[in-house]
């Protein structure tokens, strides 16, 4: 990260962009301010943020759409702006990949504590990833562990993990995952294996809380990083 980050501001309203562009530029980052919801993923590509401040409704593309998008290629920390505080539990739910939801009307004191906050867990991330996780699991003896402490996983969350590990990198869909968990002809749902992946993440977060094994590629599926 650069000595001052690069904050992108993505909002159609001008004099609140103008508001925490000032406030940001007090408390010393740089801004970029963008109005429409479909000059934002040119602009990552072309120039990298550091962060981006991304409200939900925007002309040319919504907010969530272009949140999708980016995390397809991309892990820059999104702030998410909605100006209906019921919007956020739903947000939640889609998992869009958001690191965090601030509902207007807003100080702008807080939403500069909030991009703080946002890019030091970055930078802790980033240090716990100098080093590689030891991730073990054995199916036989349906164990697992992770840097040495044990994993207290059900047989379909340890199943789903020897899946994922054996090809680190590799984006299983979900389809894939449910030929891998379930051989017994089951009827199963797309969120049922949503379901088992935040469990297993969870448990995982619980050892490692500043590190993310488990990425979702938006469309596609699941794979692990290590």
């Amino acid at each position: 990260m650069m000595n001052t980050p690069l904050i992108l501001i993505v909002e159609d309203e001008p004099k609140l962009a103008g508001v925490l562009q000032e406030y940001l530029a007090q408390s010393g980052f740089r801004t970029l301010h963008l109005q429409r919801g479909d000059e934002v993923i040119p602009e990552v590509r072309r120039q990298p943020p550091d962060l981006i401040l991304l409200d939900l409704m925007l002309p040319g593309r919504d907010g969530m759409a272009v949140c999708r998008e980016l995390r397809q290629f991309s892990n820059i920390p999104v702030i998410m702006t909605t100006a209906r505080v019921e919007e956020i539990d739903r947000l939640l739910g889609l998992e869009l990949g958001a690191d965090d939801y601030v509902c207007k009307p807003y100080s702008p004191k807080e939403v500069v504590a909030r991009v703080r906050a946002v890019l030091r867990r970055l930078d802790s991330r980033l240090n716990d990833q100098s080093q590689k996780p030891d991730l073990q699991v054995d199916i036989t003896s349906y164990q697992a562990s992770l840097d040495g402490q044990p994993l207290d996983l059900t047989p379909v969350e340890l199943r789903l993990l020897h899946t994922l590990l054996k090809q680190p990198g590799r984006v299983f869909s979900r389809d894939q995952l449910m030929d891998q968990l379930y051989t017994d002809n089951r009827l199963v749902t797309d969120r049922t294996v949503d379901a088992h992946v935040k469990n297993l993440r969870r448990k995982l977060d619980a050892c490692m809380p500043n590190r993310e094994l488990i990425h979702s590629v938006y469309g596609v599926g699941y794979r692990l990083d290590l």
